[in-house]
This record gives C-alpha cells, structure tokens and sequence, in this order.
C-alpha cells in the first residue's frame, strides 16, 4: 500500500458554546498554486498553474501530462522537479511545499499536444472548466480499452469503505478528496488525497506512470467523490477499464464512459451501486 498523507495546517476558529462563541484549534487542508513549466527539444513553455494540496507533485505533473495528452506515457518524461533545490518524488520539497510551487517537466521529445489552452489558473474544482473545447478532450487519443478481468460487485462495493480508511488528512480536515488503484479482488495499491478531486486522479495516474505500471487495463480507479467526464477521461488516457465512485456521474461522463466501454459505476455504499455503464465486466452473487 503507497499511501501519502496530505498536509494540513492548524488554525484558529470559532464554534457555538453556552451563550457566546468558543475560540478552539482546528486543521485546514493546504491549497497553493503549482505552475507547470515544459522543457522539451523544441523549447520552454508554461502549461498552466492549478490549485493543488502540496506533496506527491512529481506524480501530480506526471498524471496531468499524460491527460493533456503531453505525453503518451514514462519514456517521453526525461524528469520532473522543482525550480527550487531540485528535489524529486517524495523528497524533502513534498515536507515544506511553501517553497515549491514551480514545477519543470523535461521532456524527451517535444510535446505530443501542446495541452489544453488555459486562459486562467485552474482550480482544486474545476475540472474541464478552462479549456479549449469538449472536442479537445476527446481529441486527445487513448489506448484501446480492452475487455479487462470480470470484478465481483461485493468486492467492488467494499472499495469506498477501503478507501476511506486510508483518507488521513480527510480524518483532520473534512475537506480533501481520494483517488486510488486497486487489482480487482485484492487491496489497493496507492492512496492519493487532493483538495481537488481531478488532482487525486492525477496523482495516482501518476505514480502509476512513475512506476511504468501503464496502461492500466487490470486495475480498479475508486473515488471519494462524483465522477465528472475529466475523471472518465483521466481513467481512459491510463487505460482503466473500471471506475467507482462514491458519489454519482454527470451525463457527460456516463456518455464518454459507454462511448469508450468503461465500466461506470457510482452511489457505492452499503452493498449497493448504481451501474452506469459496461456491466459485462460485473460479477454478482
């Protein structure tokens, strides 16, 4: 299990008591910017800048190049690192993230896409919001989604719960999202909390990436809140096949979904779920 615990800070807040407001300590998830810079044989650029929980940034870069369609997978990134000291993937920069908030991606070869067009900085929340066109997502291309292992819903129906038990900054804060990767019918692989659910997929997209464990045809993606089309389409550019969801789906997502014959399923809790999509890849009983 690759779980990494998201930073939080203590603040100082105000609560109902007998008569008056009581002052007490409470823990703030961490948001801050993350500029993305590429550095590639044909130049420098800067992708964007997107509202982030620090920590786990290597695998955060790596996720979102590869689901902009930057690169197609480990062998076009040389490295990833931070414009200050440099550090990599869980070193020293991912513990005080004041300091690290440029991030340089190197690749091998220019830009497989430029990326989506970004006219503003992105948000922890906003998804497709930003870019270019809807056409723009499905322009980006992906491996072919193939017919992956058969997944027992009992089994499926316990991941949230399995999920939730490694949410530790969600435990202090009440306030961050989870993404994991789980091999159908056994424990998940890696953890990843965001205060932006589109970032958690990333990160744990990423580590996979980082991991030359792409595509992920046998792999689960379970997370903690709704599934909008980005997520479908984050799932697909890494090759899973099955994707659950604590929360539902929006109409878009269920349409990419079956377009692209991804099992969709959401409301995942207390033995029950609602299948969105490719229900050929289920096992009940």
């Amino acid at each position: 299990m690759f779980t990494a615990k998201a930073p939080s800070r203590q603040a100082m807040v105000f609560a109902p008591g007998p008569g008056r407001l009581v002052r007490r300590p409470d823990r703030l998830a961490v948001e801050e910017p993350l500029e993305v810079r590429l550095s590639s044989p044909r130049g420098t650029s800067t992708l964007g800048i997107t509202m982030r929980t620090p920590g786990n940034d290597m695998e955060l870069v790596a996720g979102l190049l590869l689901a902009e369609g930057v690169i197609d997978g480990a062998d076009d990134l040389a490295s990833i690192a931070y414009c200050v000291g440099g550090a990599g993937r869980g070193g020293a920069a991912d513990r005080d993230p004041n300091q690290y908030n440029v991030v340089t991606a190197r690749l091998r070869r220019p830009p497989r896409r430029a990326g989506r067009e970004r006219q503003t900085v992105t948000s922890s929340a906003c998804g497709a919001c930003g870019t270019a066109s809807i056409d723009a997502l499905r322009a980006v291309g992906h491996p072919v989604i193939g017919p992956g292992p058969r997944v027992a819903v009992d089994w499926l129906c316990a991941l949230p719960g399995l999920l939730r038990r490694e949410q530790l900054c969600f435990d202090e804060t009440g306030t961050v999202h989870a993404a994991g990767l789980a091999e159908p019918g056994g424990e998940l692989l890696v953890v990843r909390e965001d205060v932006g659910r589109h970032n958690a997929v990333d990160k744990v997209v990423g580590w996979a990436l980082c991991e030359r464990r792409l595509p992920l045809g046998d792999a689960v993606l379970v997370v903690s809140g709704r599934v909008s089309f980005e997520i479908v389409q984050k799932a697909v550019r890494a090759g899973i096949g099955v994707v659950v969801a604590v929360s539902g789906a929006t109409s878009l997502a269920v349409a990419l979904a079956a377009e692209l014959g991804v099992t969709l399923v959401g409301f995942v809790r207390d033995e029950r779920c609602t299948v969105y999509s490719g229900p050929e890849r289920l096992a009940v009983g």
